[in-house]
């Protein structure tokens, strides 16, 4: 593969200028846009989509919808590794078509059979295609601008959410089949748009052509035994599962923080809203400048220690909403959600260094389904977790969450202490 022409670029969007300057991060900026966008319409409407209009009940939507993340989990190692062998371009440009046609397959299924085996497929290939891209973003951005690079894409993804949430306003507004499909053909539409770009980007080659290239320069370690297995590098399946610990923050935002506003204080329920809100806009304007002095292992360790403190402090603060009036627990949601953001922010740029720095350059594709597949297990135990602890037993099951984050933080720090870079330094493969 090939970097962007101004490989020593820093992504960067000026006043006068909103996309970044670097054109291979530019079009990786107007694919995550358009990818994300698609993702608000298509995220807002599915669930009463599908009990609405298909007419499946609340509790079937749940366990298709777990059986599907469960599937998600197993899909990113394979996929890596066939990225690893074929090429992450080459591969996306194969997956973006199969997910519309799954998005538009929703709008024929009629039974609950039908819609697990159409959400396994579906989730199946976003868990992997998220693997896929990440290895495709690790070879083709300079080292020294990746982690800058992936917080500008991030905030620029939550905008796209925003923007994409905002227009399925208007399908559930008008809550018929007509405009929740309406919803689906777009998303579908963003997919071959992704597609289209990526066409575009200048990049090529596999992960065996980066090898050789690293080889060549004398950059890789000699190894005989080849490329490193993901599955078998016992430090970095430790650091995913600590990280994937501190992905729980994503399920105590999106499902147990709304029923402990609801249950368990005695604010408005449009504090679920808000909250929602402050997340988002504080991801979008601040994520790119959390991700500074984060720049190796041992800073990135740094960054989800602190992160992890914030975590459980906004627990912790959440705990506290249930004394006191209304205000005072409006205003104690809305603090507990300020520090629980920034916590989320450090933790996800040190997440990003550290699946790129442990990994062996010449296995991008299987290290990264890897660590994306703990995120995915996270992501479908979180409620669960979530649920047992602080929305049934209120204050302490904030506190015991509170001490998961507080002690896997320093975990964290203690299981790459000693380590470096994976097989070869990160900026040494650059595949050409």
């Amino acid at each position: 593969m090939t970097s962007s022409p101004r490989t020593g670029a820093r992504p960067r969007a000026s006043g006068r200028r909103l996309l970044p300057a670097d054109p291979l991060l530019r079009r990786l900026v107007l694919m995550g846009l358009v990818n994300s966008v698609g993702d608000g319409l298509f995220v807002t409407v599915n669930v009463l989509f599908f009990t609405r209009s298909i007419g499946l009940t609340p509790t079937s939507v749940a366990l298709g919808l777990t059986v599907a993340g469960v599937c998600g989990v197993f899909a990113g190692v394979p996929m890596g590794r066939l990225a690893d062998r074929v090429g992450s371009k080459r591969l996306l440009l194969v997956v973006g078509p199969l997910e519309a046609a799954a998005v538009l397959g929703y709008a024929f299924v009629h039974s609950f059979a039908a819609f697990v085996v159409l959400a396994c497929a579906a989730t199946a290939l976003s868990r992997g295609a998220t693997a896929v891209r990440s290895a495709l973003i690790a070879r083709a951005l300079p080292a020294e601008g990746q982690v800058r690079a992936r917080a500008l894409l991030r905030s620029v993804m939550n905008a796209g959410l925003v923007v994409g949430s905002g227009g399925a306003a208007i399908a559930l507004q008008a809550d018929s089949y007509t405009g929740y499909v309406t919803m689906m053909v777009l998303d579908a539409v963003s997919f071959l748009g992704v597609t289209v770009l990526l066409a575009g980007l200048p990049v090529s080659g596999t992960a065996a052509g980066a090898a050789g290239a690293a080889g060549a320069a004398g950059a890789v370690a000699d190894d005989p035994r080849g490329p490193r297995t993901a599955l078998r590098d016992r430090r970095y399946l430790l650091v995913t599962a600590l990280h994937a610990v501190l992905e729980l923050q994503l399920a105590v935002l999106t499902v147990g923080l709304p029923l402990w506003i609801v249950l368990g204080t005695g604010a408005p329920a449009a504090m679920v809203a808000a909250v929602n809100v402050v997340n988002c806009l504080l991801v979008v304007v601040f994520q790119v400048r959390a991700s500074r002095g984060v720049t190796d292992v041992a800073s990135a360790a740094r960054a989800c220690a602190r992160g992890a403190l914030l975590l459980a402090g906004g627990c912790l603060v959440y705990a506290a909403a249930q004394y006191g009036p209304a205000w005072a627990a409006a205003g104690a949601l809305l603090v507990g959600a300020l520090v629980h953001t920034l916590g989320e922010l450090l933790t996800s740029a040190g997440g990003w260094t550290l699946s790129l720095d442990l990994a062996d350059p010449r296995s991008h594709g299987e290290y990264q389904g890897v660590f994306m597949s703990g995120q995915a297990a996270a992501h479908v135990i979180g409620p669960l977790v979530v649920t047992l602890t602080a929305v049934d037993h209120g204050a302490v099951g904030w506190v015991v969450l509170a001490g998961v984050f507080a002690l896997t933080g320093p975990a964290l720090t203690a299981a790459v202490r000693g380590a470096g870079p994976g097989a070869v330094p990160a900026a040494a493969v650059r595949p050409g």
